[in-house]
Formats: structure tokens, sequence, C-alpha cells
């Protein structure tokens, strides 16, 4: 045999240099099933459509069933699915239901959001802990799911995308609210404890974090002058970001392209943080 080749500067020993694998291949989904939550409408609707494009078999889930229908007559492998992530049992039937269609799931994206009161001085307790059900206790419930459904050896490692935000970051007062920052940050860390616990199965666990996006929760925002110069003057590419600016960042954590990606944050924010 032959000695080990070692890298150079490092003096350790280096992973095989396999063959590049084409791009095409490398971020295919082929193959697959994937759950999208929140998806009736703005981001979510175009993950689910960016993943089915991918080759996935999409699960697309929401609580307004009229708006997946339409998503769904726009590509045969996106399947509506009518659920209220605020329910644990609308959670255990939408996985449920995945696993009863094509016996398994793969990618994991946890989108549905909620938001609550702008001031914290507003906001009672309980829409507090209403806003946490949705945008983290959910997420949970519905990533252990996943976790635990049946695995098929060969299968490629599960994918678990928490859609979280630069509000879980940073401040972006006097916008944003107490409850959804707090959710948010949460599911930053909730992403890391999972990996970690994780890690040993083969399951990744990522976080993506939007920065400002035109979507229905943000209309409001866009539709002002001068919330809109906000926006603009405060990041760095002094714009919002358009819908397909995330589409790379989704396939890169739902496919073998992340491989070696856990319990990581991917900010896509035209700059807004690193001021």
């Amino acid at each position: 045999m032959t000695a080990p080749r070692l890298a150079e500067g490092d003096g350790g020993m280096t992973a095989p240099r396999n063959v590049p694998r084409p791009a095409a291949e490398l971020f295919s989904l082929r193959g697959r099933t994937a759950l999208v939550t929140g998806a009736s409408a703005g981001l979510g609707a175009r993950f689910a459509a960016v993943l089915a494009q991918a080759g996935a078999t999409v699960f697309a889930a929401a609580r307004r069933i009229e708006k997946l229908n339409e998503l769904a007559d726009s590509d045969t492998r996106i399947h509506p699915v009518a659920c209220d992530v605020s329910l644990a049992a609308e959670r255990a039937r939408l996985a449920g239901t995945a696993l009863g269609a094509t016996g398994r799931i793969d990618i994991l994206v946890n989108n549905a959001a909620t938001s609550g009161e702008t001031r914290a001085e507003d906001e009672s307790p309980d829409a507090f802990a209403d806003v946490l059900g949705v945008n983290l206790t959910a997420p949970f419930h519905l990533a252990r799911l996943v976790a635990e459904a049946p695995a098929v050896e060969g299968d490629p490692p599960r994918s678990v995308i928490n859609v979280s935000s630069i509000l879980g970051l940073v401040t972006a007062a006097p916008l944003g609210g107490a409850s959804y920052a707090a959710s948010k940050a949460g599911l930053i860390g909730l992403t890391r404890e999972l990996a970690g616990q994780w890690g040993a199965t083969g399951t990744r666990v990522n976080a993506l974090a939007p920065g400002w996006f035109r979507t229905e929760m943000t209309a409001d925002l866009f539709g002002d002058e001068r919330s809109s110069r906000w926006v603009e003057r405060n990041t760095l590419l002094r714009r919002g970001g358009g819908a397909h600016e995330l589409d790379g960042a989704l396939l890169f954590l739902a496919s073998d392209a992340s491989s070696y990606c856990t319990g990581q944050v991917l900010t896509v924010d035209g700059g807004w943080t690193a001021r």
C-alpha cells in the first residue's frame, strides 16, 4: 500500500479527491420527498416550486387550500395538503400524508410563520405564546416527525431547513416585534441543538435567514415610500431582495451540495447584517 497523501501545509490526511460531480447532479433532488410549510404564497410557494423543479416530490402545506391548488396546477410534482401548523394533530397528518404516499421524507422546509404586534407593550403574553407556537414549536415538532420517520438504507441524509430571519440575528427597531424576533432567534438556537443531537445519524439541520424580501408579510413595508427607502438605505446592496435570490441558498441546503454543512445559519440579506 502507498502512504496516504498529505495536504500541503497542514500535515494531516486529506479526504479522497473524487472526480467533481456535474453541478446539475450535485443540486438534483430527483427521487426525494420534500415538505414545505407556509407554501400558499410568497417565499413558501417559491420554495415549493424550486424544489419541484429540481426533481423532488413536494408536499406543499398551508391553510389556504385554494392557493395550494393553484400552485399544484403549475407542476405535477407538487401535492397540496391543507394544514394548520399550529395544531399538533395536523402536523402529524402532514408528515403521515407524505410518508403514506412516497414512503420517505428527505427534506423539510419549516417556512410557515406569523407575526405579532410591533410594539412589545401592545403584545399580550397569550399573543406572544401564539406566535411562538407557530414559529418555533411547530418547526420543532415537524423536525422531530421527519427525523423519526423510517429511513431506507442507502437513502441520502435528511435535510431540515428552518427559515429564520435577520430579526433572529439583529434588531430592526423600530420595525419588528418581540414575539417574532424571539421566535426567529429561538429557531436558530433550535437549529444548532438539533444539528448537534442528530448529527451522528447523518440528519442535517440548518437555518436560512432572509433579509427584507417582498412578501405578503412585508407588503406594507415596501408599499410605503418612507419605509422602503429605509430598507434601501440600510442594505449594502441598496435594495430589497427578489424571491428568486433565495433559490440558490435553498437548493444548496436541500441538496448534496451542502452534505458537510449542519448547524449553520445561511444569511441572505443584501448585506443588512454586515453593517
